[in-house]
């Protein structure tokens, strides 16, 4: 099947985030797609989902106009989507999981789960996708979730299939897997459009690359004849450095001590298993490890969210394990949460309010008892530009910006304060590689003012790239550590410790 988009424009108020765009999606073609944060790729997807309806222009399908008034049009039309955070019930088995919505019923309309679990046999066997149907979902690897998600879009006979940043929590090893199932997916016919910012990546999966810029296709071309270099360029408008410029570190006293440190899941099994580790002053230390070993549980009990079984946590020479998620802000820890919507904002608060979320009872915010909220704005217009949020006003709610905006803003709150700790889990998530580059000058300018790093990241690139020394978690254990400063890292080897080969 192929789709044509024509002439799509689409305004939210002011702004204009999409202008004017033509696309080909083709059968039996990998289109990647690449764009700055709040270029627009996720609204043009969405318009071709049927969430949006565009103000100005037509998509065709096969050369026939069709119009979607609701998600459930474009479905059915052949369109599906599979989304950055997967969207599974972790209870349900994965035959479960596929079906939902669209449950096949047998007779007085019961439903058939055996038919159901052997549609989803042939479809893994077809695309050679190796999932068990009767496999619970929290039970299995983030690698193979994302192929339950595949699932949902085969099952729903989708012959375009949109990846919007389908690699963000897969391993090195994972990730060659994929690769595999989406050259598979595109012989049988399919149409792809695979939506990342990693350039690397697009350039070895991809037919053909578009690219994104203030709402307008600026560049297109063969991925035989482009580079990283030229498709960052082409993203941002300006020359990118994809090298992390930093001096030799110069650790000094612990800034952050975790001693045997303890954690239980609801299922009474180790979520946190004797962790042990120090942060300096004056470096970064990064945490790799597939989502879902402990990183998440490691950082909300390093930052107060979470209490711990036990063990101790020192934080500027004081025991902070019992000290409130306060009490460590203000004696300088700083924290990037890695989910921005749970932990790091308020969607219905404005930009403005999200950047004080956490010291607008400070002297320098208040007037007497009053926010003094003239000052509030004007500190936000400012970090929005030393940051590049994209906001038409600082009064505009914060869910409104697009999520690499949102990442942003919460960024600038945490980094433009005085801090001792940066504890930064997955900093870039959903960036482009202009502020990628910006964020990481940003973390490298902290340890070399003497803070401490602690950065928890599934880009393996961005550990590799930032860190000092290379700590890897798996099934709530520091199982590895490499020290970057004495020559270079086996990327192989952290890959393979990942995967609980050191275990």
């Amino acid at each position: 099947m192929d789709v044509e988009l024509r002439g799509i424009t689409k305004r939210f108020g002011p702004v204009v985030a999409n202008d004017g765009i033509n696309l080909q999606i083709r059968a039996g073609e990998v289109l990647g797609l690449l764009g700055e944060n709040g270029a627009g790729k996720s609204t043009m997807m969405n318009i071709l989902s049927g969430l949006y309806a565009p103000d100005t222009g037509d998509i065709l399908i096969n050369g026939k106009k069709v119009v979607f008034e609701d998600p459930g049009d474009g479905i059915a039309a052949g369109i599906g989507m599979v989304h950055q955070h997967f969207m599974l019930v972790p209870v349900f088995t994965v035959a479960e999981n596929v079906i939902l919505g669209v449950e096949p019923t047998g007779r007085f309309d019961y439903l058939d789960l055996k038919t159901a679990r052997k549609q989803v046999r042939d479809i893994n066997d077809r695309y050679g996708l190796e999932v068990d149907p009767d496999a619970l979902i929290e039970t299995l690897p983030v690698g193979i979730q994302q192929r339950v998600e595949i699932l949902k879009v085969l099952f729903r006979s989708a012959d375009v299939i949109i990846l919007d940043e389908p690699t963000a929590v897969l391993t090195p090893q994972e990730v060659e897997d994929f690769f595999d199932i989406v050259r598979s997916l595109r012989d049988a016919g399919k149409a792809i459009v695979f939506i990342t910012h990693k350039l690397h990546e697009i350039l070895e999966i991809s037919d053909r690359i578009s690219v994104l810029r203030h709402g307008r296709i600026t560049g297109e071309g063969d991925p035989a004849k482009l580079t990283t270099e030229t498709l960052a360029e082409m993203m941002v408008g300006r020359p990118v450095s994809f090298t992390v410029d930093k001096s030799p570190p110069h650790p000094g006293r612990p800034m952050l001590s975790v001693s045997d440190l303890c954690l239980f899941d609801a299922h009474d099994d180790f979520a946190l298993d004797h962790v042990n580790f120090e942060v300096h002053s004056g470096e970064v230390v990064g945490i790799a490890g597939v989502q879902g070993n402990g990183q998440t549980e490691l950082v909300e009990t390093i930052t107060g969210l979470t209490r711990p079984a036990s063990g101790m946590i020192r934080f500027d020479d004081e025991n902070v394990t019992r000290a409130s998620v306060r009490d460590r802000h203000r004696m300088g820890m700083a924290h990037i949460p890695e989910d921005r919507l749970r932990s790091g904002m308020i969607s219905n608060f404005t930009v403005a309010e999200n950047m004080v979320l956490n010291s607008y009872y400070a002297p320098a915010y208040s007037k007497g008892p009053e926010i003094d909220w003239p000052k509030v704005q004007a500190t936000a217009a400012q970090y929005c530009v030393d940051f590049d949020v994209r906001t038409p006003s600082v009064f505009l709610p914060a869910g409104n910006l697009s999520g690499g905006n949102q990442q942003k803003m919460v960024v600038a709150r945490e980094l433009e304060r005085e801090t001792k700790l940066v504890v930064a889990s997955q900093p870039t998530r959903g960036l482009d590689v202009g502020s990628i580059e910006y964020i990481h000058e940003r973390l490298i300018a902290a340890r070399d003012e003497g803070d401490g790093v602690l950065i928890v990241s599934s880009e393996l690139d961005e550990i590799m790239g930032l860190s000092d020394r290379i700590l890897v978690m798996f099934e709530g254990r520091i199982v590895a550590e490499f020290d970057t400063t004495k020559g270079p890292i086996d990327r192989n080897a952290v890959g393979l410790a990942m995967a609980g080969a050191s275990s």
